[in-house]
Order: structure tokens, then sequence, then C-alpha cells
């Protein structure tokens, strides 16, 4: 059978300028659908695997759109609710070559943002699940949305389901009254699998110093929170908006790994990139017997989202082995 994986999260409506235009050269808006957790899913069920989303819409037009977007990409929206009156946005300007991208968010007091743990009943949600999924810009948006992802995260771990969470921090999104460091150390305790960086470990735990090495901070993040497994990121070195080079990098508690270096020279879209690396990972640790197989998976999988357009990686099984494995030639296959 199939692997079974749950994640929670937001799902924003995702307006970009034609192309590489600016804002102020925009006369209409490209629209697709995203968000971190349930880009991760979607992913996963391009690779195969039983993928579920969790969320909340607004029980309108709209929702019932960002409903068929996920419905679409093979992803179960059984577990979907509906209420309030707003779907979150965020209008995407696409950098290129030395111009950066430019992100601006419209969610404050959407539908998901006013969730309340009483209205998901998450042993039933997570029935028959592998793996839970979850990532920092969930308990960032509102403290409902903190509690029903802690309550969910919890409920996994009473039923020995492996929960992951990619915990990069967006200190600007805290608005509701409470910190990260008020709040992530409640939610990362209960984790198996955490993926980060160093600058976050610094800030969400004051963990190390800025520039310490990742290793370090890993190790003692894992001496902080006993119940971790495995502390994993990448380095990304920027050449410019259109040149990226991706290394995947792990800590497992008795030796750091690292990948080669993917080189990707002519980047499409990297929005949903980290989304992809995440979904790699999971999907490897899974499926194979060694973290250096899964690490690897993981990188390869974030280099080819960089070649697709919209925030989710709809690559297939095959593309990641044959990059994993190391056929960089883009040959078209008859």
């Amino acid at each position: 059978m199939p692997k079974k994986v749950i994640t929670f999260g937001e799902v924003m409506m995702r307006l970009s300028p034609p192309g590489y235009s600016k804002f102020s050269q925009a006369t209409s808006f490209d629209l697709v659908y995203g968000g971190g957790e349930a880009n991760v899913a979607i992913s996963l069920a391009y690779l195969g695997m039983k993928a579920a989303h969790v969320t909340r819409f607004p029980d309108n037009a709209l929702g019932k759109a960002a409903t068929q977007f996920l419905r679409k990409h093979w992803l179960s929206s059984e577990h979907i609710i509906y209420g309030g009156n707003m779907i979150g946005k965020y209008f995407l300007e696409k950098g290129a070559v030395h111009r950066s991208s430019e992100v601006i968010y419209e969610r404050e007091g959407s539908s998901f943002s006013l969730i309340e743990p009483s209205m998901i009943d998450w042993e039933v949600v997570l029935k028959d699940a592998d793996w839970f999924h979850w990532t920092g810009i969930t308990p960032a948006i509102s403290d409902g949305a903190a509690m029903c992802c802690l309550e969910a995260i919890k409920t996994a771990n009473r039923m020995g389901i492996t929960v992951s969470g990619d915990i990069n921090s967006r200190k600007n999104m805290w608005k509701y009254g409470k910190t990260m460091q008020e709040v992530m150390p409640k939610l990362v305790e209960h984790c198996d699998i955490v993926i980060t960086s160093s600058r976050g470990i610094h800030e969400m735990f004051n963990i190390g110093q800025t520039g310490d090495k990742f290793r370090f901070m890993a190790k003692q993040l894992m001496d902080t929170f006993p119940r971790i497994k495995k502390v994993v990121g990448k380095t990304r070195r920027s050449i410019s908006a259109s040149h990226q080079q991706i290394q995947g990098k792990m800590w497992n508690g008795t030796e750091y790994i690292k990948t080669e270096t993917l080189n990707v020279t002519h980047v499409v879209d990297r929005v949903g990139t980290g989304d992809a690396y995440a979904a790699g990972l999971i999907y490897g640790l899974l499926h194979y017997g060694k973290d250096m197989q899964a690490l690897n998976f993981a990188t390869a999988a974030c280099a080819l989202k960089h070649t697709i357009l919209g925030d989710v990686n709809i690559v297939s099984l095959d593309n990641v082995i044959s990059l994993m494995k190391g056929d960089t030639s883009g040959a078209i296959r008859r």
C-alpha cells in the first residue's frame, strides 16, 4: 500500500504579473493557489503517495475553486472545512537575473487565520497516516492556528505517526501578540524530523551564535529537544535570481552528511522549492534505507522545482530518480 501523509496549513491565492513583468507594468494577473504545507502534499502525491491536506476555506466560489485546485493535483479534500469570508492572498513579482523577486501578503482575517482546535478531530484525520507535516508559517498566522497545529502534533505522537516540521523563522509574520520564541519550542519538542537553518535555530531557540556551523547548531537543537532524530537543512548559493546552487545537509545524531551541489542555471520559478525539498526528504526517508539516499532525493526534487511554474512541484518519481542518479542532460524522452 502507498504511504500516506497528512499536512496542515493555509492555502492562498497567488497573483502574479505575467512573465517577469513588474507590478507597475501589470494589467492582469496569473492566478494559482499554493501554501507551504499543501505544496508538500501535492509533491508527494505526484511521487505516488496518498496525501491529504487539512485547511479552512471561505464557503464561497473562491473557497470551492481552491478546493478544486487541490483535487486536481491528487489531494484528498475530505478534511477541508469551510467558514469565514476571505481566502488569503499573496502577490508575487518574479525576479530575473540581478533583480530580486518581491512578495506582498494579504492574509490577516482570512478564513484559515480564524481556525480553532474544536473544528478538527485529529484522531479521525490522522487515521491510517504514516506521516504528519507542518511548517513554522502556520503557528505564526494566529493563536488558533498555533493551537490546532500543537493538537495535531500531539495526536500524531500518541498514534505513533512520524512528525516533521519545516521551521525556518518568519519573524515578520508574528503579529497576534505571541512571539515565535514563546510558541515554537512547544511544537518542536514533539517533532521527529526538523528542517531548518542555522539562523532559524538561533532566532527561535537562542541556540549558538550567528555564523555558527549548521552541524554544531543542529547537535545543540537535538540536545535541547531529545525527541528529534534528524535535523536537515540546505545550502543555497544565489549566483543571481536566475542561477542557483543547491546542496542538502543533515545531522542524524551520529554523523553529518551533505550532498553534491546541484547547479540550477536557468530558474523558471523559485517559489515552493523549499517545499519540494521537504517533500523529497519525506519520500526519501519513507522509501530509502539510508539517510544519504533520502538527502540526495530531496536535493534532486528541490532542484527540479526551480524548472516548474507555480508553487507546486509536479514532477514525477522517474524525473527525480533520474536527476538523483546524475542525469542532468534534460534530453527529450521518446
